[in-house]
């Protein structure tokens, strides 16, 4: 049985950010719960990131790693962070978001309230995220402790919005982002892989998170870059072909994803990188919805063609 040194760690990507990562660095000095250690994961900064960590290892009283890569992902960086992790669970904290003060604290409380003997189905503890000014970000979950499934929440409860909390590090290291994939690959695929290997999550509604919306932070990074259209392809595919069983709650909503399944897949065409083999069309649901929204597809592309 794994033996853990702290109950968490906060993992940091990072890439060219000295002049927020200290908004971070902040945050958790003031933490109200300190058994952690603080990971992060320069993804090939050119600024003065090592400089600053190297000042922040003296003076706190949490530990911290500092781990330097060539340029590659934010998803890479992430996996590297995850194996190094000493800490149960994981917190991942963007190089630009900071953590409300009592965060650690709360999520401590959410998972020492499950049962022991019930923790193993479960893979996380998920809060709110918030705006500077206080307003939370998107919804609430449907009662102030809830459980249930990414995938339940998401298709069967509607719950919109950006949310945040730790998840176990020895689940992570099963599920980890896949490297092979170029670019931007949306994390909503990794955790909806999870939760199709049946682990639940407990939903608390405490904000963990204070949300900073950055232009040039490395999710926003990955989401405009050139290489975008596979990871939206490979949601949308996920959509359509892994998530039929909830179609039911959100019709709507699948056949929307039909529709960008087409539209990013003519994007992929028009730049000659092919589809994955690994990732065809199964069963005739999805070939039906693909059918059925492939001329709105075409003409999203179209769309999206003029505007560039």
């Amino acid at each position: 049985m794994q033996t853990w040194r702290h109950l968490f760690t906060v993992i940091t990507p990072t890439y060219n950010r000295g002049h927020t990562l200290e908004r971070v660095y902040l945050s958790l000095r003031e933490q109200s719960f300190q058994d952690f250690e603080w990971v992060i994961v320069d993804d090939g900064s050119t600024d003065n990131t090592r400089t600053m960590v190297m000042a922040w290892q003296q003076e706190a009283s949490f530990p911290i790693h500092y781990v330097w890569q060539k340029n590659q992902h934010k998803k890479t960086a992430f996996n590297r962070g995850v194996k190094k992790a000493n800490g149960e669970l994981v917190v991942a904290v963007d190089s630009d978001d900071s953590l409300d003060t009592n965060a650690l604290y709360a999520m401590a409380g959410a998972w020492a309230g499950i049962p022991a003997g019930e923790r193993s189905r479960f893979v996380a503890i998920t809060g709110l995220c918030a705006r500077p000014d206080g307003h939370v970000v998107g919804d609430m979950f449907p009662s102030d402790v809830f459980d249930a499934t990414v995938l339940d929440m998401t298709f069967k409860y509607h719950i919109k919005g950006e949310k945040f909390g730790c998840l176990r590090t020895d689940v992570l290291l099963q599920f980890p982002f896949p490297e092979e994939i170029a670019g931007f690959v949306p994390e909503s695929l990794v955790w909806r892989a999870i939760a199709r290997a049946g682990y639940q999550t407990r939903f608390v509604n405490q904000v963990f998170r204070v949300y900073h919306d950055s232009g040039d932070s490395l999710s926003r990074q990955g989401r405009e870059s050139q290489q975008h259209a596979l990871g939206l392809w490979l949601l949308a595919h996920d959509t359509i072909v892994e998530c039929l069983p909830w179609f039911r709650y959100q019709p709507q909503t699948f056949l929307m994803a039909a529709a960008r399944y087409t539209r990013f897949a003519l994007h992929l065409k028009h730049i000659d990188q092919p589809l994955p083999l690994d990732r065809s069309l199964r069963g005739l649901g999805s070939r039906v919805l693909v059918g059925l929204m492939w001329p709105v597809g075409a003409l999203l592309y179209m769309r999206d063609r003029a505007r560039t």
